[in-house]
């Protein structure tokens, strides 16, 4: 058990009586936290079921404001100070549309001095009209909806955290940060510099991602880049005048050629070129060729290392009268357990299998790819932890995906509690 108690020599000097009803005031204070965590259940769902029915895919921003319009009014009748952001400093990556979606951002403020933040995301894969396929509903212990499990049940799950603390008087923290992403599934462009700001501020964030099938918690990601290659040369005709062309084919497959070795596997650095186009007709030295390149990486530095080695390598060249050029992006940096986080984690731990009697695996080394916990760790001093949402199966499915309701009060029960004990000074 985690909760606070007397000291063996004052247990001692007690008499028998009150040290009995010391131990069932404790066990009364567990199973009242657990059973207002359950009477959250149906509330909760009423929230997600509302949350699946607004369709929000990324590019879909009419729909990704229509939600964020309903999570912001929600969190204003809980008492927080609510705005709706519409992003302005955009990350332009190669896919990023010209106009992306709204964050929510909300502040609860506390008695205490803690600073926490709670982070999912709003929008979805899906194109508008694929709703109709697969609508809400719950079978038997899963409930079943468009983006249920990625993420909207995050968004529910924290909409109705303050109302489970205010239920249970605890309000110990200084204050409880909320943002809810709308770009999140094309690699936050617009909300990424939003997060890591907000992200260096706090204690600890809590992102609520789904827990995956087990409910475990991750203080690792790996950090997703990509890379762009770009070779101009000169057309000519390939049969009577080879010799006055300059072929950016063979210059671009030098240029893989000379980077296959950048890979470091063994520590989890991975460049792997996936993409590749060339030339125009069969009889012409093609004038232009291009690739792409799907990079992963276990710590941030990585990244820039790997960039700057392929810059240097872009300057030794088989044409020299090619033009070669680079891009990179990191489309998600890598999210690095440390110390704090760790600690987080294991209290956390403590709580869901000594109090709830559940396992949980925390897992320290990544796994899958990137979220946006990863944007809030980069200047973070205190701990970041990937995987308060409830445990489910599907994601990106178009009709499979399903979340399983007999994790949502064990999740609002863990939440309320990390929340509580942070704000108290009682994870050690």
């Amino acid at each position: 058990m985690r909760w606070n108690t007397p000291s063996a020599p004052l247990l001692r000097a007690l008499p028998l009586a009150l040290v009995l009803a010391f131990g069932s005031a404790q066990a009364a204070s567990q199973t009242e936290w657990l059973e207002h965590a359950k009477k959250e259940q149906q509330p909760y769902l009423d929230t997600l079921r509302d949350l699946v029915h607004i369709e929000s895919g990324s590019k879909d921003v009419a729909g990704v404001k229509k939600i964020a319009e309903y999570i912001a009014g929600k969190l204003r009748a809980q008492g927080g100070k609510v705005e709706v952001i519409e992003p302005s400093d955009i990350y332009r990556l190669d896919d990023t549309p010209e106009k992306v979606g709204s964050m929510v951002h909300a502040e609860f403020k506390g008695k205490g001095s803690s600073r926490i933040m709670l982070i999912a995301h709003m929008d979805t894969v899906y194109l508008p009209g694929m709703l109709k396929d697969q609508p809400f509903r719950v079978d038997g212990d899963k409930a079943y909806g468009l983006g249920i499990a990625d993420d909207k049940q995050g968004v529910a799950l924290i909409m109705h955290i303050v109302p489970l603390l205010k239920k249970l008087g605890i309000e110990d923290y200084g204050t409880l940060t909320v943002l809810i992403n709308g770009d999140e599934e094309i690699s936050s462009p617009g909300a990424r510099s939003t997060i890591t700001r907000l992200g260096a501020e706090q204690d600890a964030v809590f992102s609520f991602e789904g827990g995956g099938t087990d409910g475990s918690l991750r203080l690792a990601t790996s950090g997703i880049g990509a890379a762009y290659l770009k070779v101009t040369g000169k057309a000519s005709h390939a049969g009577a005048k080879p010799e006055d062309g300059v072929n950016a084919l063979y210059e671009l497959s030098h240029q893989l050629l000379q980077m296959k070795d950048l890979s470091q596997p063994q520590d989890g650095l991975k460049l792997n070129w996936t993409v590749s186009k060339a030339g125009t007709n069969r009889n012409v030295v093609p004038a232009e060729a291009s690739a792409q390149a799907d990079a992963r990486a276990l710590r941030v530095a990585d990244f820039t290392a790997l960039e700057k080695a392929m810059q240097d390598k872009i300057g030794n060249k088989l044409l020299p009268a090619s033009k070669v050029e680079l891009k990179f992006e990191v489309r998600r940096p890598p999210l690095e357990a440390n110390a704090t986080a760790r600690k987080l984690a294991a209290h956390a731990q403590g709580i869901y299998e000594q109090e709830l009697k559940l396992p949980m695996k925390v897992m320290d080394k990544a796994t899958g790819g990137g979220t946006d916990a990863a944007f809030a760790a980069l200047k973070a001093k205190g701990g970041v932890i990937e995987g308060f949402g409830l445990s489910g199966y599907g994601a990106h499915s178009n009709d499979a995906e399903y979340v399983q309701i007999n994790t949502i009060a064990p999740r609002l029960y863990l939440a309320a509690r990390m929340i509580q004990d942070l704000s108290r000074g009682q994870i050690k």
